[in-house]
């Protein structure tokens, strides 16, 4: 059987625009011989649409949009995402549902099985979920259908989750062809691992799989596509290309499955894009503004928003204060000349002097301390502020993930913004990514690169006056964060006790601050944010 993949990229709410992307999917790839055509999970509505759900006629208009693509489906049948109603009395209110849709025959209904509670997951705060899975026949095929998580396999899940298998229970009643419909986030080093799991899937279950996901952004979120056609042994397919829209017809292919993810960098950078450039269209913005303060992440920062803006809309804004180097500066005007961008010079030292003078009788007495460099910050943040207000362009926050961390970042001083591209990336990675993008020639100046990294607020500062060495702090805040792990364990694996104690008090201490985050990208296994919910008011202690 030929199946058109419709690896789509839908926006949240956006039903009229959404079904004309289905739509436009549907007959181009039944114009190309599609004997049956998938969407990804939740096409109609977008995913995640979180609590849109509750609001007014939200899934009622998702039906409607379901009844009008079904009236404009022909004798190939689609398959698509949407949300359906619970009517039985009892559970919640919704079912995660895809519907295959035939000209003059009623819908079939399928409801995900398998809700994810982990992470960025929520489902079960919306849906019921379904409780059986049985084969539909069309063309000779008993057709087994499943919605994301009920085809992935537990080695690859945070636990033993579920108690039921679908797409064994699916096999196991004669069918002999699985579809899935997908809306799986991407993150660092994930499409591999997710090609390997369906592979193995295919070879256990003894079934072709076709496995349709999304691709774009959608808030924090990235999907990164690569939706993926394999035999019944998992030995042969065909896999298309990540953070692209991609329609392709595809049928049991005899050729090798050989999934291409040899450059791990390379997919990190381009789901950055990808998610910067969705955000921006799919929230209404059209230019953006940053601080270039000379340092490697504002520089990695404007490099991403080039890429995914274009250099027209993108505006770098220099502000040295009384302790920026020449350096910083001259650094800030090498990169804006690489990329082609708009710089703004404007040094902030007058008003800073002008503040603290204003400040100078109720801080008689007082050592110059935190407070001084945080005006400093602070007044970059109205700075930006400013010209993002006048106009119209999103700020653009700079800080890392291993900062964001121990909060060595200023509340509504560098922390202001709208965006915050890069705050799932640990330090010791922008480093990593920085080099991939200078591989070919230099776009970031290599003195940015190659310095001690400097917030600039006293003399002679540098980050690791405060912080642990980046590669050290990094490690500790993976096993810590990312991982979850106690810190017994963390200083049972040889890490020092003290260091370990300090970078999780430091972790904790920050929660508050971490709240009032920009949003940021979501692109490694734990980021901060709708992943990690913690209390404020609170006083345990590890």
């Amino acid at each position: 059987m030929k199946v058109g993949l419709a690896q789509i990229n839908t926006t949240v709410g956006d039903f009229a625009g959404n079904a004309a992307r289905i739509l436009s999917a549907y007959h181009d790839l039944t114009g190309k011989g599609a004997d049956l055509v998938i969407t990804p999970e939740l096409a109609i509505t977008g995913y995640p649409p979180l609590d849109l759900i509750f609001a007014g006629e939200f899934v009622e208009r998702n039906l409607a949009v379901l009844g009008e693509i079904h009236a404009a489906v022909g004798e190939v049948p689609l398959v698509v995402g949407f949300i359906d109603t619970n009517n039985s009395g009892h559970g919640k209110p919704f079912y995660n549902a895809a519907a295959f849709l035939q000209k003059g025959l009623p819908p079939k209904i399928i409801h995900k099985r398998l809700l994810p509670t982990y992470d960025v997951f929520d489902e079960a705060r919306y849906f019921e979920p379904g409780n059986h899975s049985l084969p539909i026949e069309y063309g000779g095929a008993k057709i087994g259908i499943t919605i994301c998580e009920d085809l992935w396999t537990p080695e690859f899940l945070p636990g033993d989750l579920y108690r039921v298998d679908p797409p064994a229970e699916l096999v196991a009643s004669g069918a002999n062809l699985l579809l899935n419909l997908s809306a799986s986030p991407f993150q660092f080093g994930k499409p591999i691992k997710r090609a390997q799991m369906l592979k193995s899937q295919a070879k256990r279950l003894g079934c072709p799989i076709y496995y349709c996901n999304s691709v774009g952004g959608n808030d924090q979120l990235v999907f990164d596509g690569h939706s993926i056609a394999l035999s019944a042994d998992g030995a042969c397919g065909r896999e298309l290309g990540g953070f692209q829209e991609e329609l392709a017809v595809v049928d049991e292919s005899t050729d090798p499955f050989l999934p291409d993810h040899g450059d791990e960098l390379l997919e990190l950078y381009q789901a950055l894009v990808l998610g910067l450039r969705d955000y921006f269209k799919k929230c209404g913005f059209h230019s953006a503004v940053l601080g270039l303060s000379g340092g490697i992440d504002s520089a990695l920062t404007a490099v991403l928003a080039v890429e995914a803006l274009g250099r027209d809309h993108v505006t770098g804004v220099a502000m040295p204060g009384p302790y920026s180097s020449e350096g910083s500066v001259k650094d800030s005007e090498a990169l804006a000349k690489a990329l082609d961008i708009k710089l703004f010079t404007l040094p902030i030292k007058d008003s800073y002097e002008v503040l603290k003078a204003g400040l100078k009788e109720p801080f008689v007495g007082r050592q110059e301390d935190a407070t001084e460099e945080n005006l400093q910050a602070r007044l970059r943040g109205i700075t930006l502020m400013a010209l993002s207000n006048k106009f119209g362009s999103l700020l653009l926050t700079t800080g890392n993930k291993s900062e964001l961390a121990v909060g060595y970042c200023t509340l509504y001083g560098d922390m202001c913004g709208g965006l915050a591209v890069i705050s799932d990336l640990p330090k010791t990675l922008v480093y990593q990514l920085s080099r991939w993008i200078n591989r070919d020639r230099e776009i970031i100046p290599a003195a940015t690169i190659e310095k001690p990294p400097s917030a600039e607020l006293r003399p002679n500062q540098t980050d690791q006056d405060s912080l642990p060495p980046y590669d050290l702090l990094d490690a500790v805040l993976a096993l810590y964060v990312e991982e979850n792990l106690p810190i017994r364990e963390i200083i049972a694996r040889g890490y020092d006790e003290a260091l370990v104690r300090r970078i999780a008090s430091l972790v904790d201490r920050n929660e508050y601050k971490r709240e009032q985050a920009a949003p940021g990208l979501k692109v490694t296994g734990r980021a901060f944010g709708m992943g990690r919910r913690l209390p404020l008011a609170q006083q345990y202690r590890p």
